[in-house]
């Protein structure tokens, strides 16, 4: 024990010696002085890992934190990663376009990234300030880079920032990586010895001004269709993040009347003060929204909110009667709105959305004759779908440009609902009353997510093991047809660590209706300490005076899946 404690001491030490950030040099130092092996077991037991989500963890010293002396070794190992595969058609040094958001470090780790980049002998161009990851994702692609980084976070914790990549060229497209790309960058990372070893430029990168900008919001116009009504009014929440100065100037070129914005979450900041947890999706976080939209005069149409780095959209429409008065739609039902909505405008490509959204998006693509394909989680695989015209995953997540942006984009996506929003105002209908249509027409389909936070992540990998050992043989009264261990992959799907349970329909005793037939996913996060259970259930819609009952049943039945998967998994 003393042996192991001392060997401890001795990493961390090591680390210290090389580690150039005043502030984590400060704590390890007080860690080391305190002998508190516990703290420090937690920050050296292991390696932060570089996967398709690049790198994100909590702030602080040690190989198993986000810090200074961690994003160096990245950008070192991707760097070498751009240089073997020839930077370069013409033979020049390849550009590497940074982006980062306002949360702590990030702009330290963005300067790091462009200092190892342009010590590499590679070109590094910083955007001018804390700007959406759409803009960084844009630019990649406007720009011809090679690669592309964003610093954030997303919507995690404040304690939390991260690392994500973007290739350029034929290999990426202005996507997000993929296997066997955050393999081969992962083994040159690992490849980097000591901080001495990497060349670190003191300048020689370039600062871009706003024409990229300006450039971004240029092509945001492409997203809507010349003579729309613009009249739709909003209320808007950044959540703290950096994405209400560029959705407000969309919204103004647009010709949309100026979104309201919510005062107490307006500015960046990276404490998130008035939220838990900076998601649109938690509970809590839309309260200020709400009370907003209530004091707002003339009343809005709609709530739009952005996650901090503003590649999400979540929406929220009147809801009467309701203590909040107002009903934030889920992610499959913003997803199926935009769809349609596309479908209207005859908008002609692939439509694709994952495999833990919701199935309505292939029925409307059917119906439209148009070609549709479903992925593995994450825009990483969305975006390399051939022919991609619009793809949408349940998490909020929407493109509707993918010539302009090859990733989620919550700026365009909120220009895109606000459209459909005036376009159903001038005929004197809402959202609502076109996701009452989508239920008519290819029947209701509900979906939920039972989520499971842990601190301790053998938790998440013990009801994974549970599952499997013993998959459940009926849900929610159904039976199960089908039991899919999908870590094996598929001629549709790379492997992946998940089950997915096909179930069959028929009548439930909880509800009114008889069920079409429900679906659930289960599969840790990939970038939360989660497991995450996604649930679908059909019910057909004969009338519309038969969706009460209809949402009766899924919801009754939704219910029932929770509590058995629950009893399953054993959480």
């Amino acid at each position: 024990m003393a042996s192991d404690t001392a060997e401890l001491i001795q990493q961390a030490r090591a680390w210290l010696a090389e580690d150039p950030d005043p502030e984590t040099r400060e704590e390890l130092s007080a860690l080391i002085d305190a002998e508190d092996t516990a703290a420090l077991a937690d920050r050296f037991g292991g390696m932060l890992q570089f996967g398709t989500a690049g790198l994100r963890g909590e702030l602080g010293p040690g190989p198993l934190r986000m810090n200074r002396a961690v994003v160096i070794r990245a950008a070192a190992g991707l760097a070498a990663y751009l240089r073997k595969r020839a930077a370069s058609s013409d033979g020049g040094p390849g550009l590497v376009v940074i982006g980062y958001d306002a949360r702590y470090k990030s702009a330290d780790f963005a300067r790091d990234t462009a200092a190892v980049v342009t010590g590499a002998g590679l070109r590094a161009a910083l955007l001018p300030r804390p700007l959406p990851t759409p803009v960084l994702a844009f630019a990649v692609r406007h720009l011809g880079a090679v690669a592309g980084v964003t610093v954030t976070a997303s919507h995690n914790p404040p304690r939390d920032n991260g690392y994500k990549v973007y290739l350029g060229g034929d290999s990426g497209g202005g996507s997000q990586i993929v296997p066997p790309a955050d393999a081969e960058i992962a083994a040159e990372i690992a490849a980097v010895r000591s901080l001495a070893d990497v060349p670190r430029a003191e300048t020689g990168w370039e600062t871009l001004g706003d024409e990229i900008v300006e450039a971004y919001l240029a092509r945001t116009d492409a997203v809507l269709t010349g003579g729309s009504p613009r009249d739709a009014r909003a209320v808007y929440t950044p959540l703290h993040g950096v994405g209400r100065d560029t959705l407000l100037a969309a919204f103004d070129r647009a010709g949309f009347p100026a979104p309201v914005v919510v005062a107490e979450q307006g500015d960046p900041d990276p404490a998130f003060p008035t939220v838990a947890f900076p998601n649109p999706e938690e509970p809590g976080a839309m309260d200020l929204a709400f009370a907003t939209a209530r004091a707002a005069s003339p009343a809005p149409d709609l709530i739009i909110a952005n996650d901090p780095d503003a590649d999400r959209c979540a929406v929220a429409v009147p809801a009467p009667g309701t203590p909040a008065g107002w009903r934030m739609l889920r992610g499959d039902e913003v997803g199926a709105l935009l769809a349609e909505h596309l479908v209207h405008k005859r908008a002609a490509g692939s439509f694709a959305t994952t495999i833990v959204s919701s199935s309505l998006l292939s029925r409307i693509a059917a119906a439209a004759e148009l070609p549709y394909a479903e992925t593995l989680t994450g825009f990483k695989w969305l975006a390399r779908v051939e022919g991609l015209r619009y793809a949408y995953e349940e998490a909020l997540g929407y493109c509707v440009d993918p010539d302009g942006v090859r990733d989620k984009d919550g700026i365009t996506a909120a220009l895109l609902i606000a459209e459909l929003a005036a376009e159903l105002k001038a005929t004197g209908r809402d959202l609502t009353e076109l996701l009452d249509d989508l239920a008519l027409e290819y029947g209701l389909h509900a979906t939920d997510q039972l989520s499971v936070r842990v601190t301790d992540l053998s938790l998440i990998s013990d009801a994974m093991e549970r599952l499997r050992a013993q998959p459940p043989g009926t849900l929610a009264g159904l039976p199960v047809a089908r039991a899919e261990d999908l870590t094996g992959g598929s001629a549709e799907l790379p492997p992946t660590d998940g089950l997915r349970y096909t179930l069959a329909g028929g009548p439930v005793t909880a509800g009114r209706c008889r069920v079409e037939g429900a679906r659930v996913v289960v599969r840790p996060s990939g970038t939360e300490p989660k497991l995450k259970c996604y649930l679908e259930v059909v019910v057909p819609v004969d009338a519309p005076d038969a969706l009460s009952d209809a949402r009766i049943t899924a919801e009754a039945v939704l219910a029932g899946l929770k509590v058995d998967l629950s009893a399953a998994a054993g959480l």
